[in-house]
C-alpha cells in the first residue's frame, strides 16, 4: 500500500473521477451499436473485438474499442437493472478507496486483459485466438465481476435481493461466483484460463498481495494493538470494538451496523455505514 500511497500523491490529480459513469456510457454505446446491427443485419462488434492479430496488422483501435462491448443480454429491462447495479457498486468503491485507487484497479484490470490476450496469441497462435474472439471471451464481463468481488470484500454483510426477491448477503453471492470461476478454470482449456486470470489479475494483486499481506505483517499487527490500547484504554470484556465518530453508535446498537475507517481522514477515525460517505474529512 505504500507504493500506492506514493503513486497517489504524485499522480492523484490525474485520476478520472466518476469512472463508473464513463464505463456505463461505453456500455450504452455498445448496446446502441448492437441494436442497430440487429436492425440492419450487421455485426459492428467484429471490428471492436480485442484481437492481437488485427492490432498487429494496423487496427490499433482494438486495444480500447473492446471496452464498448457490453455484457450480453436481450432483455432491455434486465440490462437497465444490471447497469444500475454496477453503477452503484462502482461509485461505492470509488468513494471508499478514492478516485485514484479505483482508477488503478479498473484500468489495471483492462491492461492485464490486453496483455493476457497478447500472451495467449504468441503462445497458442491465431487459431486459438480466433475461437476465443468469436466467443467474445475477451470482454468486460470479468472486469465487471472484479468490481463485484471487490465490493463484496469491502462490504461482505450487505444484503441484496437475489432474483429481485430473496434477501441474501453479498458475500454468499461472491462465493458462488468464485466457485463458478474455479469450475471454469478446471474445465476450460488454457485459453479460458488465460482470459479469467488476466481479467481478474487486478483483484488478485490488490487483495491477496497488498491488502492481506499488511494484515498479517508483524508491523501491522503491532500497530493495531497499539491503536486499540490508545483508543480503548478502559475497555472491559463487555465493552465495544467499534464506534462511529459522528453519531457515536457502536456494534451494540444494531447487529446489521457496519463500520469502516476512512482513508482520507488524518487519523484513525471510524464511521458507520450511514456516515462513511457523508462525513467531513478530518485533516
Amino acid at each position: 500500500m505504500n507504493f500506492l500511497n506514493k503513486m497517489e500523491r504524485q499522480y492523484g490529480r490525474y485520476a478520472i473521477h466518476n469512472l463508473t459513469k464513463y464505463m456505463i456510457g461505453c456500455y450504452a454505446i455498445g448496446y446502441i451499436l448492437l441494436y442497430i446491427g440487429q436492425a440492419f443485419d450487421a455485426n459492428f462488434f467484429q471490428y471492436l473485438l480485442l484481437s492481437p492479430y488485427h492490432i498487429m496488422h494496423g487496427q490499433i483501435w482494438r486495444i480500447v474499442s473492446w471496452i464498448l462491448i457490453p455484457p450480453s443480454s436481450s432483455n432491455i429491462i434486465f440490462v437497465l437493472i444490471m447497469l444500475s447495479f454496477y453503477y452503484y457498486l462502482g461509485t461505492a468503491l470509488e468513494r471508499t478507496w478514492g478516485a485514484f485507487r479505483y482508477n488503478v484497479y479498473i484500468l489495471g484490470g483492462m491492461l492485464c486483459t490486453v496483455i493476457g490476450a497478447f500472451i495467449l496469441y504468441f503462445i497458442s497462435g491465431p487459431n486459438e485466438m480466433f475461437s476465443l474472439i468469436n466467443g467474445m471471451s475477451f470482454s468486460t464481463y470479468y472486469i465487471n465481476l472484479s468490481i463485484f468481488l471487490a465490493f463484496a470484500m469491502n462490504y461482505p454483510d450487505m444484503e441484496v435481493l437475489f432474483m429481485m426477491i430473496i434477501p441474501i448477503k453479498i458475500k454468499y453471492l461472491a462465493l458462488l461466483d468464485v466457485a463458478y470461476l474455479l469450475f471454469d478454470l478446471i474445465r476450460g482449456g488454457w485459453g479460458t484460463r488465460t482470459v479469467i486470470i488476466a481479467s481478474l489479475l487486478n483483484f488478485i494483486i490488490y487483495f491477496l498481495m497488498t491488502r492481506n499481506y499488511r494484515r498479517i505483517s508483524p508491523q501491522e499487527i503491532h500497530r493495531k494493538q497499539q491503536f486499540k490500547k490508545a483508543v480503548h484504554p478502559q475497555m472491559t470484556p463487555g465493552g465495544t470494538r467499534h464506534k462511529c465518530a459522528v453519531c457515536g453508535r457502536t456494534e451494540k446498537d444494531g447487529e446489521h451496523l457496519e463500520f469502516r475507517y476512512c482513508s482520507k481522514c488524518n487519523g484513525n477515525y471510524e464511521y458507520c455505514q450511514d456516515h462513511l460517505f457523508t462525513h467531513q474529512h478530518i485533516k
